[in-house]
């Protein structure tokens, strides 16, 4: 199928920079803002999207909607633009890109099909695409290869193949190991730092699992602001580790130690406006100190 316009929500943090691609691809991008934030108005308004204002015109006009959001929006919007889809002629390729369960894949693609349109499953690995950064976008589903085009040097497409659901498989067992494993460190060095004994913990650390241990400190400056999507994030990958017969309690808990970080002054950063001297120690240490339900 042949795409020029882009229909994308919502422009975040990632979400801008992958739109940001898709226009230096040379396709036209649009978004809808009614009802957004004016945080969001401003990221669209600063790579220049072309806003629809609603839901109903940017089905109605796009070739391919693409949605990257919180994750626990993700199907929400599915069937909001659904329902927009329904009453129209015209059916637009629709891609969640986000991280949800296979299963809630499944559940966003009933909903797109029911409105007589496609339906993809994408799922995106690594941070948003600025800079000299990339990220990777995995696509799944029937006739995955319409969206191969879509990629570039920063944006990296890999075609999953035809069974809806392993891209989204792909990503979740991808963010339980990378974010589950930072949220499984974050538990371990607040702790030490509220029991008072976070030197001893980190010199330990220093001898024998330094490379861990500093990788951890590295990421940790830019986790809170994003810790309020991490919650449902946490919640389809429990979703996800159900849906196969093992315990959803791992990362249930670690959504527990997610909430824990969006309730606090850092969570309620942005990653725009978020200290960019502050350390990992810093972060441990300013939480450890915030104060306690």
């Amino acid at each position: 199928m042949k795409i020029e316009r882009i229909g994308f929500m919502t422009p975040g943090d990632m979400g801008q920079a992958v739109a940001m691609q898709l226009k230096n691809k040379g396709y036209t991008v649009c978004t809808a803002l009614d009802k957004r934030s004016e945080r969001s108005r401003k990221m669209a308004a600063d790579i220049g999207l072309a806003d629809l204002g609603s839901i109903s015109r940017l089905v109605a006009e796009c070739d391919l909607i693409m949605s990257v959001m919180n994750p626990g929006a993700a199907l929400e919007f599915a069937r909001e633009a659904a329902a927009a889809i329904r009453n129209q002629a015209r059916k637009p390729l629709f891609i969640d890109c986000n991280a949800v369960a296979p299963e809630t894949m499944r559940a966003i693609e009933t909903a797109i099909t029911g409105a007589g349109a496609r339906c993809l499953d994408g799922g995106l690995i690594g941070p948003p695409p600025r800079g000299k950064a990339k990220v990777h976008l995995y696509i799944a589903g029937p006739g995955v290869a319409d969206l191969e085009g879509l990629g570039n040097e920063q944006l990296v497409v890999h075609l999953a193949g035809e069974r809806l659901g392993d891209a989204s498989a792909i990503k979740m067992c991808y963010s339980a190991f990378n974010k589950g494993t930072q949220g499984l460190l974050l538990q371990v060095l607040l702790g030490a730092q509220r029991l008072g004994v976070y030197e001893a913990v980190e010199k330990q650390l220093l001898d024998s699992r330094a490379d861990l241990y500093n990788w951890f400190l590295g990421t940790l400056p830019a986790m809170p602001p994003k810790a309020y999507r991490w919650v449902p994030e946490m919640h389809e990958l429990a979703r996800t580790f159900e849906g196969v017969g093992m315990t959803p309690k791992i990362f249930q808990g670690e959504a527990a130690m997610f909430e824990l970080v969006a309730a606090t002054a850092l969570g309620r950063e942005t990653p725009e406006n978020r200290d960019r001297n502050r350390t990992g120690k810093d972060v441990i240490r300013q939480l450890a100190d915030a104060p306690r339900k």
